[in-house]
């Protein structure tokens, strides 16, 4: 079976250049679209949503940076990795191309080698954040990758590596709704669950999170308080993401930014979908739900009982 060509959009108005760098990535077994300036670069990558695309930044109708911040802002392209190509060797267009979100940066002239590595390091790259945060496969070494990836393909120092793990005794609040975020949680070992308190003061668990699961980034992500209170239901272990850091992630790296979001989306069907459960079944079937819900979340130990 043969394998499907990687599609690469190759954005330059210098016809010359643009020729070359089509036959190279030809003959390495690339598909080639091709565009003579930006305007036709962004419906190129709107029609064809090619797997990389490599564009200059000096261009007549349309520069390179105006090409980078519409196709960011479009849901349909935004993942695509971005290669720079420009003449200029300046430090502070270095700086603001991957601050805008470009992934690489090509600086003319140079070698087939360096435009081939740099496309083979951009796609790799990728996949492997890809595979840390598949679901199902997510631990704390993952997460700890994940963000040493990050830290590795923005270059940028003040990214810190470790992350603090504490140690949450039984029925201890992580947070408290109406407060204000200032770290994502991560939870490395025990159980911890989300409640509400009503205005008679009765608890309403809302969710249940285990080993794996990030709890508290709602609030993060729209800038708001908390909208509800998270306690640990044993002893439990808790990585400290600061949230400084997480907005760093978030603000710098495209593919880490829409990867993470997805990442910690994942249970957003899921929750909507126990929702209308909850508010349509008959109480007998909710309570069945609820128990299967709690088998689901807390597997069966070896011995074949369950503990809380």
């Amino acid at each position: 079976m043969n394998e499907i060509k990687k599609k690469v959009l190759i954005i330059e108005d210098n016809a010359d250049m643009r020729d070359n760098i089509s036959e190279i990535l030809e003959l390495a077994g690339y598909e080639v679209i091709t565009a003579k300036n930006g305007k036709e670069g962004v419906k190129l990558a709107r029609s064809e949503h090619p797997d990389l695309i490599i564009c200059d930044i000096m261009m007549p109708e349309l520069d390179g940076y105006g090409v980078l911040s519409i196709l960011s802002k479009d849901s349909h392209t935004a993942e695509i990795p971005f290669i720079f190509l420009t003449a200029k060797a300046e430090k502070q267009d270095m700086r603001k191309g991957m601050e805008m979100g470009a992934d690489d940066y090509l600086t003319k002239p140079f070698t087939d080698t360096d435009l081939l590595n740099a496309i083979k390091a951009r796609f790799e790259k990728f996949q492997r954040i890809k595979n840390i945060v598949q679901e199902n496969n997510v631990s704390l070494e993952n997460v700890q990758n994940f963000f040493d990836e990050a830290a590795m393909q923005m270059s940028i120092d003040k990214l810190t590596k470790g992350h603090k793990i504490i140690t949450v005794p039984k029925k201890e609040l992580l947070f408290r709704e109406g407060k204000y975020p200032n770290a994502l949680y991560f939870i490395v070992n025990g159980k911890v669950k989300a409640f509400r308190i009503n205005e008679y003061g009765k608890e309403f668990i809302i969710d249940l999170y285990k080993p794996g699961d990030f709890v508290g980034y709602e609030a993060l992500l729209e800038d708001t308080t908390y909208q509800f209170s998270a306690s640990s239901l044993e002893v439990s272990e808790v990585c400290i993401i600061p949230k400084e850091q997480f907005f760093l992630l978030l603000n710098t790296n495209k593919d880490v930014s829409n990867t993470f979001i997805k990442l910690l989306s994942n249970g957003i069907k899921e929750k909507e979908e126990r929702l209308m459960k909850m508010a349509y079944n008959s109480i007998r079937k909710r309570v069945a739900e609820a128990l299967l819900f709690l088998i689901e979340k807390y597997k069966q130990s070896d011995d074949g009982v369950f503990y809380d």
